[in-house]
């Protein structure tokens, strides 16, 4: 016994001899300054908080962007760091497809869909379709245009698939470009600004076009109306993705600014649909001259139509 008591610690033997002497005396556990503060913080919690942080970004998004930034960091000229870029599974793709195509007022696609793991596998492959659906269609419309004229011989035109090509990649690589040259330029002039990635911008204007693909293939139908009609619901569709993520990048800005930013997008994203339709599918009719039929006589005549 007298080697127990004497590996007994003497603060612990006061604090039981000063509870045996007081036994009413209160005692305070460690544990519960973080629990009351924790409460306390979460009553304080303003009622709109909850849509700011989802614009912009929590801890935990910042932590997740730093965790992908570790997982980017090997150099540019290997494999491996394009590789990242590709590292995407079939249902995410499926995923940020359904939110382009079905935008929801007041939810952010970068921070919904693209900001955990931003990806150029969906933006290629929808580009690269788009590409031969509007190449196709353009030729199977002039077809459908001119079936039944004896005049007419149908020529596929291949040069149709390069300008389509040319088109595509370089408003689904220049814009996103030039805009995130703008809103890193703000963001030096007002800090408050969302300031998104360079690849993330990427993302938004290729899952963006999605909805062109049906509408490319419908497009076939030789009735004018219903052209305009698809091309203006595509552009209403894909139009309001690109306004809800990039309001939220450039609503702090001056007002001017920040209007005139939204309008350049709205404008250029315009003129992409309006000049693939009037281009590729709203050709102007080709006056094919008669053919010319040698006579036995030596006399030329022209056949009549």
């Amino acid at each position: 016994m007298a080697a127990a008591d004497g590996l007994q610690f003497p603060e612990f033997a006061d604090a039981a001899s000063l509870l045996a002497a007081n036994p009413d005396a209160t005692t305070i556990s460690i544990e519960e300054p973080a629990d009351g503060t924790k409460s306390q913080r979460g009553r304080q919690q303003e009622p709109g908080r909850e849509e700011d942080d989802e614009l912009l970004g929590t801890d935990d998004s910042d932590k997740t962007e730093l965790l992908a930034g570790q997982k980017k960091s090997a150099p540019f000229w290997t494999f491996e760091y394009y590789q990242t870029f590709f590292d995407v599974d079939t249902y995410q793709v499926l995923d940020r497809i359904k939110g382009s195509v079905f935008p929801v007022p007041g939810r952010n696609f970068v921070r919904l869909y693209i900001r955990s793991n931003p990806d150029l596998y969906g933006p290629f492959w929808i580009c690269t379709t788009l590409v031969f659906a509007i190449a196709v269609s353009g030729n199977l419309s002039n077809f459908f245009i001119h079936l039944g004229k004896p005049t007419y011989h149908y020529v596929p035109e291949f040069r149709k698939v390069s300008i389509a090509a040319t088109t595509i990649f370089a408003y689904a690589w220049l814009v996103p470009l030039a805009l995130w040259g703008f809103l890193m330029w703000r963001n030096s002039k007002v800090m408050n600004i969302v300031s998104y990635s360079f690849l993330e911008i990427v993302c938004v204007y290729g899952y963006s076009l999605f909805v062109y693909i049906p509408t490319a293939i419908l497009w076939i139908i030789p009735q004018k109306v219903v052209r305009w009609v698809l091309v203006m619901f595509s552009l209403c569709l894909s139009g309001s993705v690109l306004v809800m993520t990039f309001w939220p990048a450039v609503r702090d800005d001056n007002r001017r600014i920040a209007l005139a930013t939204v309008g350049a997008i709205i404008l250029l994203h315009a003129l992409l649909s309006v000049g693939c339709l009037a281009y590729f599918f709203d050709a102007p009719e080709v006056d094919f001259s008669a053919p010319i039929v040698p006579a036995h006589n030596g006399t030329t005549l022209i056949k009549a139509q």
